[in-house]
């Protein structure tokens, strides 16, 4: 009996053992506690929340799927904020530190909700946001959706600190001329934002625009809150502030339904008065009846100059479409049909040339004349 008296007395004795004030019997309930909540956890998301999740289907609103969905995961994550609150009441700390602990996990999780719910309701906020136009829905949704995010972190965090004692207002006011100095640092911030408020409500552009701005072009691929971001045609990622977006000249490629061609070709001097005639007329039919020149625009072609080495032709359409594959593939066929019409017409491209006429060549001395008469 003495042997098992000793042994447990040993076993107390270690298990009274005192580790940072706190014995290590009541470190390792704590222990075990925790690692039950999380146990009891796993229970309830394979055995309860399946459970629930297989009646939210079968009913007919799409409400309720909404808030599982919502409330899933941060519902499971309060089995951890027990397990922490019994853990610190075991451990025997002090009870106003475990409540401030606890709010702050509390707004973790309610700020969790939140965050979930803007996340979910993604595609009802671009459905709203198409009331403003919906060639730029996706513009203020993802503008919208980011504002709320930021709101629901900016506020949770504010509450944290709020709870835990620090005066967040008395903070933001005794910072005095660190404030000015704030204030003054985030000016550009707000211009930016507001910048980007101007481009949406304006809708200069949209997401996949071809826009150029002052020495930048390309396709814009996102609008944020502070920055704009495009992919110029080198494949590089150009982020412009909203607030130059906002100031400057930007001219959106993207807004037009038709693109110019323009030229001048050139024919040669001994082309005849009726040839011309003739590729004049034939051109303009041929502009004319083109399926992909737009019907509704300028049309002109004109012999217009006397140039140096050619006689000019000015050639001035549009086509119907903006796209520039397309373009370069109306533009490729109308330059083909031309090539046509000048080889019919049995006249030639000009090329840049300069001829010399010699009217009288100088007379020779009389030996050269000689020497060339035996030559």
């Amino acid at each position: 009996m003495e042997p098992f008296m000793k042994f447990f007395q040993d076993v107390s004795h270690y298990l009274n053992f005192i580790i940072l004030g706190v014995p290590i019997y009541k470190i390792a309930l704590s222990i075990g506690v925790f690692l039950l909540s999380i146990f009891l956890r796993k229970v309830f998301v394979v055995v309860i929340f399946r459970v629930v999740e297989r009646f939210v289907k079968k009913t007919s609103t799409e409400i309720d799927d909404i808030i599982l969905q919502i409330i899933s995961k941060p519902l499971t994550f309060l089995f951890i904020i027990g397990g922490i609150f019994f853990a610190l009441l075991i451990l025997g700390i002090e009870h106003i530190i475990i409540s401030k602990i606890l709010k702050t996990l509390f707004i973790f999780v309610f700020a969790w909700i939140l965050y979930n719910a803007v996340i979910i309701s993604e595609s009802y906020i671009y459905s709203f946001a198409e009331k403003f136009g919906k060639e730029i829905s996706q513009e203020i949704g993802s503008f919208f959706i980011k504002l709320c995010k930021i709101f629901i972190i900016g506020l949770a965090t504010l509450s944290i600190l709020q709870d835990w004692g620090i005066n967040v207002s008395a903070v933001i006011a005794s910072l005095g001329l660190g404030g000015l100095a704030f204030a003054l640092a985030a000016k550009d911030t707000v211009a930016n934002l507001f910048g980007g408020l101007t481009v949406l409500i304006d809708k200069t552009m949209k997401i996949g625009d071809w826009i150029k701005i002052g020495d930048m072009e390309g396709i814009v691929e996102d609008i944020g809150l502070r920055t704009t971001k495009i992919r110029s045609f080198e494949k590089s990622l150009i982020t412009i502030p909203n607030q130059m977006l906002a100031n400057q000249f930007l001219e959106n490629f993207s807004k037009r339904n038709v693109r110019r061609i323009k030229m001048i070709i050139g024919v040669t001097y001994d082309t005849t008065r009726e040839q011309m005639v003739k590729i004049l007329e034939e051109i303009r039919n041929m502009l004319k009846n083109h399926p992909k020149i737009a019907k509704d625009q300028l049309l002109m072609v004109y012999f217009t100059d006397f140039g140096d080495s050619s006689l000019n032709i000015f050639i001035y359409c549009f086509t119907n479409t903006a796209v520039w594959e397309e373009y370069l593939a109306i533009k490729e066929d109308v330059n083909l049909k031309i090539m046509e019409i000048i080889e019919r017409n049995g006249a030639s491209f000009a090329f840049p040339s300069t001829s010399i006429y010699v009217e009288k060549l100088p007379e020779l001395p009389l030996y050269q004349s000689k020497e060339r008469k035996n030559f």
